[in-house]
């Protein structure tokens, strides 16, 4: 019996893990019977042919889910609360209480958080669901709806997104890894039969060259990925135990504090990506205006999202600014030094309190600065390649394969967590 077969046979014996996997299936099997009701009259040619002229709603049909494909109740997908959580993350560097609520107030807090990230997720989920069917029906790929039925079908899909947001939350919390970025792991892995169909219908015997290159792109993507993921920087620690009167050491305990090389995740290209979404949105919806000034400003937008170099250097530089932002969010160097200095624990040649602070600050920069932009280029890697081979598919392929990528190893690590702790209880 092969290590598969065995691990396969420890994941069916053991029950709880057992009914996780069974109660995320069943999470996936709602989401794609939501994702294939569509609104009324949509007309999903005259669709299909606009998302594949526009790469960036392409993109935003990925982080939906795929629910923009077929205009479904959740063609919005957790796009709003992912837009939300930005602007919660933004606060937290502005506003002292924003940010005790995130590293502060333990579960209480972040529970607290999540509650207001929903909050600001509502208006947001309405002006996207506004702002997409006015550009839907502007491009003829849904009927001019009345006031009514226009308010009617926002409800509907702002509706959609938050129960898609519920069942992400219950996929969190009783299945296994976080639900929303599993959303998009799965609609993405719906959506490869399409992207492979592509790459097949614009094949040609000319570029077998040009396949292979891209091909082993692919697979040194996905290593690349992997070991960046993986990728940890030890700091030793230890810990010390004193005598009764506190003059002498001794029984002292060595270990290390694993600072990973990247540990904001997928999260900066999801965030990334949110962004560069709203100048394409606002720039097709007013660059029909009348007035010849908003008409100029909408052109330019659209322009700036067409522009596939210009876009490539934008989205590299957010990936990334968001990889510095979010790893100064969740790691604090003071509050990690406060730790150490309360357990009677210390970095070899580094004294307690502001001098340990400072050193923790200065690797987890410099590491940072590794993951960053390792990751910034290989998430422009796959426009580059649609820029030589002119298919769409390989952009947001490759997007899709950074999401799939990080979401398969957090899964594995977690499985292997859960296993670990099954055998020791």
């Amino acid at each position: 019996m092969n290590t598969f077969t065995r691990t396969i046979a420890k994941i069916w014996k053991d029950k709880r893990l057992r009914n996780k996997i069974f109660f995320i299936f069943f999470i996936l099997f709602v989401f794609r019977l939501l994702s294939s009701i569509p609104i009324p009259g949509a007309d999903p040619f005259r669709l299909s042919q606009f998302l594949d002229s526009d790469s960036f709603l392409g993109i935003f049909n990925l982080l939906s889910g795929g629910g923009l494909s077929t205009l479904s109740l959740i063609m919005l997908g957790v796009g709003p609360y992912i837009t939300s959580s930005i602007i919660m993350q933004l606060l937290s560097f502005v506003s002292p209480k924003v940010k005790s609520m995130y590293q502060d107030e333990g579960d209480m807090g972040r529970k607290k958080a999540h509650q207001y990230t929903r909050l600001i997720a509502v208006p947001l989920a309405i002006l996207q669901a506004v702002s997409l069917m006015a550009l839907l029906s502007r491009q003829g790929v849904i009927p001019q709806f009345t006031l009514i039925e226009t308010v009617i079908n926002t409800a509907v899909v702002v509706g959609g997104s938050f129960l898609l947001l519920w069942l992400a939350d219950l996929a969190t919390e009783f299945g296994i890894g976080n639900g929303t970025s599993f959303i998009i792991f799965a609609g993405i892995v719906a959506s490869i039969p399409r992207y492979v169909g592509e790459v097949i219908i614009n094949w040609n015997p000319a570029d077998i060259v040009m396949y292979i290159i891209f091909a082993v792109l692919a697979v040194l993507l996905i290593a690349g990925t992997i070991f960046i993921t993986e990728a940890e920087r030890p700091v030793p620690v230890t810990y010390a135990r004193q005598g009764g009167a506190g003059t002498r050491v001794f029984g002292a305990t060595q270990t290390y504090l694993p600072l990973r090389v990247n540990q904001a995740g997928v999260i900066p290209i999801i965030f990334a990506l949110s962004i560069l979404l709203f100048p394409q949105i606002i720039g097709q919806l007013i660059s029909g205006s009348a007035n010849l000034t908003i008409s100029k400003i909408g052109s330019s937008l659209v322009s700036f999202s067409q522009s596939t170099w210009l876009y490539g250097v934008v989205y590299f530089v957010l990936v990334v600014v968001f990889t510095y932002f979010y790893t100064a969010v969740t790691f604090d160097p003071k509050q990690i030094s406060e730790n150490l200095q309360r357990s009677g624990a210390f970095i070899p040649g580094i004294r307690p309190g502001i001098p340990t602070r400072d050193y923790l600050a200065h690797i987890v920069t410099r590491i940072t600065l590794v993951g960053s932009l390792f990751l910034g280029i290989i998430a422009v890697l796959p426009l580059v390649a649609r820029g030589i081979s002119g298919n769409q598919a390989f952009a947001i392929g490759g997007t899709a394969l950074l999401i799939v990528v990080s979401v398969v190893v957090d899964i594995i690590k977690k499985t292997e967590a859960h296993m670990s702790s099954s055998e020791y209880n």
